[in-house]
């Protein structure tokens, strides 16, 4: 079974579409899993969500989807983030409500926990040094954890009573070290790399493979000025940052 690391859609068509066929070339998977924050920031965040659940998909949810439906208070967002998040709300339909309500926190497959942000704090926590990652262990009891938020492709291994950062490598090989992994983000990557980030995990061969694709940037960006949507936004996806 092979299955598909997608985190941080955020409302980019374009990228996930892009993602979605690279995919396809691929040779497929059995599902995708969603690590939070399908919508947010990008112009299609009701297409965004149509396509996902066209895929045998989990998901679970992240702040923007949260924020887009007010579940979470946006108080603390940056004022363009704030001012996406109401934007991003008013273009969703019932329907699409109803599914970001229905996202649990955190899920559980086999030797994976699936969180956006971190076990110990789903919504909000970034995971970006060894010392939050390191206390992040104690917080899920599979081998694996798989995170996004921070749109940051990176490896956290716990070695010890140390934590051991990385980037994440092309091919990742699962042993019995245990592992937070996030994939990077496909629609607004932060790491300096405009491309879309992803992953597929080959469960047979318990690897785990990163791939960058790159996708139409000026489609979305241009889409966002349509809609009125910050260009700080806008401008960010041309560095990946």
């Amino acid at each position: 079974m092979r299955y598909a690391l997608l985190a941080d859609i955020h409302g980019n068509l374009a990228a996930f579409e892009a993602v979605l066929q690279d995919i396809a070339e691929k040779g497929g998977v059995e599902e995708l899993w969603c690590l939070g924050d399908t919508v947010g920031y990008g112009p299609d965040p009701s297409a965004c969500i149509a396509l996902l659940c066209k895929y045998p998909h989990l998901c679970v949810a992240g702040n923007h989807d949260w924020a887009a439906i007010g579940k979470v208070d946006i108080s603390d967002f940056n004022p363009d983030a704030a001012a996406a998040c109401r934007w991003t709300g008013e273009q969703l339909s019932a329907a699409d409500v109803k599914y970001l309500e229905s996202l649990p926190l955190t899920l559980t497959r086999g030797d994976f926990t699936i969180a956006h942000g971190s076990p110990r704090q789903p919504i909000w926590e970034y995971v970006l040094s060894t010392q939050s990652a390191g206390d992040n262990f104690r917080f899920f009891d599979t081998r694996y954890c798989l995170i996004g938020h921070s749109h940051v492709p990176l490896v956290f291994e716990n070695v010890g009573k140390t934590c051991v950062l990385r980037e994440l490598p092309a091919a990742l090989r699962l042993g019995k070290s245990r592992l937070i992994i996030n994939p990077g983000g496909v629609g607004q990557p932060r790491d300096g790399d405009p491309r879309a980030a992803y992953a597929i995990y080959d469960e047979r061969d318990k690897v785990i493979y990163h791939y960058r694709i790159p996708y139409d940037i000026a489609d979305t960006q241009e889409r966002m000025v349509a809609n009125g949507l910050s260009n700080f936004l806008v401008m960010r996806l041309s560095h990946g940052w």
